[in-house]
């Protein structure tokens, strides 16, 4: 959990995860939402992967990010139970 909440931490992380509920997207598109360098994208993107918040899936050339609600229903349910 604590990888989880480290990523959630970051705007630029959350931000990454607002463009992925859109739909599915590569770093180079990813990037271009952002005015910092390619390599500080991949290092988000391999945090939020880290954490399970992204699936990442290799088609040719491109690596296609995915966002993965899975982990968030977690944390929804653990803090819902934890408030009971």
């Amino acid at each position: 959990m604590n990888k989880l909440l480290k990523a959630l931490d970051d705007p630029t992380r959350r931000k990454i995860l607002e463009l992925l509920k859109e739909g599915d997207l590569t770093a180079g598109e990813i990037s271009r939402s952002f005015s910092i360098s390619k390599p500080s994208i991949s290092h988000h993107l391999d945090l939020l992967k880290q954490a399970g918040l992204v699936t990442s899936e290799k088609k040719g050339q491109f690596v296609i990010y995915s966002l993965n609600t899975t982990v968030l229903e977690d944390l929804i349910k653990w803090i819902i139970d934890l408030k009971k």
